[in-house]
């Protein structure tokens, strides 16, 4: 018998999860409140799992499969009664995932898994009000969740070894390179990484050392082109670590620490230039078809993918 799993919210994380699962053989509940919202999830499947067609990822044949096994629904009691895992990937409200943790304390089997996508709050903050916190454990997508290969699991004291371990089994059944951290911190490790690459960023660019564009070029054509095959650390272990202490040393005294968001974040979003959604950010997206640049930017990854995989 094929095991059911579902993905409560379909949004940006929650549909590309459920395709996840689709694609391994799993029955997708897929939930959400709305049946707009739940049929605008269901055409992003299809055009994301077309785009796989496309670049000979998977046939057709598997997208037909993949699109029957997504099973659409607005009943969270039917969605969730013989999932034996569930993913939170709602708003990032904690009194919503409370609420919604109760219900599905309620309505699961008692053996399902209850993982949430959360990239804002700790483990022990989500399972403040659980009965069963044994069961409770974070699985942290990237989006694309889709394509993006890496899943960060964070689990609490009380999350039984068993849990963890399914789980982890069960992200490298989907395709997925999981990493189990050893300590719940703030932004867990790719969003400390990231956000702090991300402050240098913005603080050369008000220093007037170089553009967005610029800046981003150096990302993607130099750190990141690097990076999507050998990682910082093993970067200073190639380049010797005597070469890097020197660096550190020179460095470190003159980078930013700042302890708020860039100053130009916050201009922007106090004109309400908050980029893609608005039409414009630091760069100007009123002439640009910003689904067109999403298209490219997933074939991309996809070519990425196939590459990394050999």
């Amino acid at each position: 018998m094929t095991k059911q799993v579902a993905v409560i919210g379909s949004g940006v994380m929650g549909h590309g999860i459920a395709q996840l699962y689709a694609l391994a053989g799993f029955v997708v509940a897929l939930y959400d409140l709305q049946d707009e919202l739940l049929l605008s999830a269901k055409q992003s499947v299809e055009r994301s799992l077309s785009l796989l067609v496309t670049e000979n990822v998977i046939t057709e044949q598997a997208k037909h499969e993949a699109l029957e096994r997504i099973l659409l629904t607005t009943d969270l009691k039917q969605a969730t009664a013989e999932a034996v895992v569930i993913t939170e990937a709602i708003p990032e409200v904690i009194e919503l995932k409370w609420d919604l943790f109760a219900k599905l304390e309620e309505f699961a089997r008692p053996d399902a898994i209850i993982a949430s996508n959360t990239s804002t709050f700790s483990i022990s903050r989500l399972i403040e009000k659980a009965k069963t916190p044994q069961r409770f454990i974070i699985t942290h997508f990237f989006n694309p969740a889709q394509l993006v290969p890496l899943v960060e699991i964070v689990r609490h004291e009380t999350t039984s070894e068993k849990v963890v371990q399914t789980t982890q089994a069960l992200m490298k059944q989907i395709g997925k390179s999981p990493v189990l951290l050893k300590k719940d911190v703030p932004g867990f490790i790719a969003n400390r990484l990231q956000a702090a690459l991300m402050r240098e960023a913005f603080s050369l660019v008000e220093a007037g050392v170089a553009d967005a564009e610029e800046i981003d070029t150096v990302m993607k054509d130099g750190i990141g082109f690097r990076w999507a095959f050998v990682g910082p650390i093993e970067t200073a272990d190639l380049g010797g670590l005597d070469t890097w202490k020197r660096v550190m040393d020179n460095l470190t005294p003159v980078l930013d620490t700042s302890k708020s968001a860039p100053a130009l974040i916050e201009e922007l979003v106090a004109k309400g230039e908050l980029g893609t959604k608005t039409g414009a950010g630091i760069y100007s997206y009123h002439n640009a078809s910003v689904e067109k640049r999403l298209h490219e930017r997933d074939e991309q990854f996809m070519r990425l993918g196939k590459m990394k995989r050999g």
